[in-house]
């Protein structure tokens, strides 16, 4: 049997110079980014507003001016969104800030939301 090359000199199984043209049409999915989650924090009447900075710090990686204002927004406003996060960061952060609350005997609440 013989092999017969194209003119590239590739060996092809009887290919003419016209079966080396093609159109390739395969499609990619387009991905959809996952969608985000707002992170609240909850005025209440009983938690100390150093607690609630200290929250806003440790678990939201804010500086002390940012931590003080956006506290200061929570017992104003009722509420305040303190970070936009995957589901999953979002379900973490929550767990976070509840747990570390139950253990201080606060009632701070930290709920999330679909933006």
């Amino acid at each position: 049997m013989t092999t017969r090359r194209d003119e590239t000199g590739m060996a092809g199984d009887d290919a003419g110079p016209d079966d080396l043209t093609g159109v390739k049409t395969e499609t990619r999915p387009k991905t959809k980014r996952p969608p985000l989650y707002k992170v609240l924090i909850l005025n209440d009447d009983y938690t100390p507003m150093e607690f609630v900075v200290h929250v806003l710090e440790r678990f939201f990686n804010l500086n002390h001016a940012q931590a003080f204002e956006l506290m200061l927004t929570v017992h104003k406003k009722g509420l305040a969104v303190v970070g936009v996060f995957s589901y999953e960061v979002a379900e973490t952060k929550v767990a976070q800030v509840m747990d570390f609350a139950q253990r201080h005997q606060h009632p701070l609440q930290c709920t999330m939301e679909r933006e």
